[in-house]
């Protein structure tokens, strides 16, 4: 287990998931273009809804890609990351609506999971690490967006404290 590195990865993680957050409170509805143009299925709900946008994917990438630099990663470690956490993130929104949960609400676990552990399976071929690892960082991530969701509530940028 190398913890510099499962905490590097975690802070990019953070960096990945949290840029949309930020920018959504810089920006508001600016540049704000769902990802699934409107997109309603068959079940009568958005394919991911109203808060997964372009923007939010397309800031991700190159932030995450400059922090891995700024850390001493590849800025490809970056780029994985932050498309892998957005696909993970995607993929929570469409179980999300599939539950007919509404947008922006909370379901413990589908909102963490996907996010983190998508990314962190397709670096296991680039770094070393063990099942531990993966686990640990996902169980870091996992406590660590609950408690900052709360924090960024009580500071005005989260609408909900989770």
């Amino acid at each position: 287990m190398d913890i510099i590195l499962d905490l590097k990865l975690l802070a990019l993680l953070t960096v990945a998931n949290g840029t949309p957050v930020i920018a959504y409170n810089i920006l508001r509805h600016r540049f704000s273009y769902p990802v699934d143009a409107g997109l309603t299925l068959p079940d009568g709900q958005r394919f991911f809804g109203p808060s997964k946008t372009y923007r939010g994917i397309l800031l991700s990438l190159p932030v995450t890609m400059l922090a891995a630099w700024a850390i001493g990663l590849e800025w490809q470690t970056g780029l994985l990351i932050a498309a892998m956490a957005m696909i993970g993130d995607l993929f929570s929104s469409f179980l999300k609506r599939r539950l007919k949960l509404p947008a922006s609400s909370m379901a413990i676990g589908i909102d963490q999971l996907p996010e983190s552990l998508f990314p962190l399976l397709a670096c296991t071929g680039i770094f070393a690490f063990s099942a531990v690892d993966v686990a640990a960082i996902t169980v870091c991530f996992f406590a660590g967006e609950l408690l900052i969701s709360r924090l960024l509530y009580k500071i005005h940028l989260r609408e909900r404290p989770y």
